[in-house]
């Protein structure tokens, strides 16, 4: 039988992320032997996720990453099932290292995919499930792409996205600002043209219900609700949105006084839970 010495084992921990014991008794499993060890601890991991498949994992860390040029971004979820794992440092360090990788890729699935050192991420998912011994996802994937893309992430719990139209002084924070608007306010669109069909004609028929029951006549109901559901795309839409920071104007006109071209041409927006 080989023998097992602590350099070996702290080897192994650097490799895998295992806990100290786990690492020993997989080499010991292994008698030594390190691929082995790690497929080991792999399949420990794969149980692991089987045997918690069905638990809810809204907890986590919620983490942004732009390329250097601020041409594209990425928001990304890890999610776990305590927030105890979700705020431990080796965690929240895992999913900023899976954003930077993330920013490389198009779809959560070429993501999931892609090359980890040396295994999938998907394969690193479930090697961290057998680590931590809790339910490791990533859950939500969304990238961003723009003349020039800002983030923001509140607490840990939400990451957005910005993209402006043009790369102007005063870009950097307007982003910022405007990604942190949509971090507060949770807009569904980003104006009233992206806001889904089904979506407009349910809030029209529940404002020409209410108006129905506050005894108003039948031939105004259209032009009343039409009032309404403008006032919803402004609550609701993110260029349309009273700007947290000045409730005195949108904030289309907040970024048209950063620079009078400059518009907001898309968001992401994902969250914990």
């Amino acid at each position: 039988m080989a023998t097992i010495t602590a350099a070996d084992v702290n080897k192994l921990r650097t490799i895998t992320g295992a806990g100290m014991m786990d690492c020993k008794k997989a080499l010991v499993e292994a008698d030594g032997d390190f691929d082995l060890a790690i497929e080991n601890l792999r399949k420990k991991g794969q149980k692991v996720a089987a045997n918690r498949s069905d638990r809810e994992n809204t907890e986590g860390a919620a983490v942004a990453f732009v390329n250097a040029d601020k041409t594209e971004g990425v928001a990304i979820t890890l999610n776990c099932e305590t927030d105890f794992v979700g705020k431990n440092e080796g965690f929240v360090k895992l999913a900023n290292e899976l954003a930077a990788l993330a920013i490389n890729f198009d779809s959560k699935e070429a993501f999931l995919a892609a090359d980890f050192n040396g295994i999938t991420v998907a394969d690193k998912l479930i090697e961290q499930t057998g680590v931590i011994g809790e339910k490791i996802e990533v859950n939500s994937f969304e990238k961003l792409t723009g003349a020039f893309v800002g983030s923001y992430v509140h607490s840990g719990k939400i990451a957005t996205l910005v993209a402006l139209s043009a790369n102007v002084d005063g870009a950097e924070e307007a982003s910022r600002n405007v990604a942190m608007q949509a971090a507060a306010m949770s807009p569904i669109a980003l104006d009233e043209t992206g806001v889904d069909a089904a979506v407009i004609e349910k809030e029209i028929e529940i404002a020409k219900d209410q108006l129905r029951q506050e005894g108003k006549a039948e031939a105004m109901l259209d032009n009343i609700a039409k009032g309404k559901i403008q006032r919803f795309f402004k609550d609701n839409t993110l260029v349309n949105q009273d700007y947290i920071k000045d409730s005195s104007m949108s904030v289309a006109a907040y970024v048209k006084s950063v620079d009078t071209g400059l518009t907001v041409t898309g968001f992401k927006r994902v969250a914990l839970g």
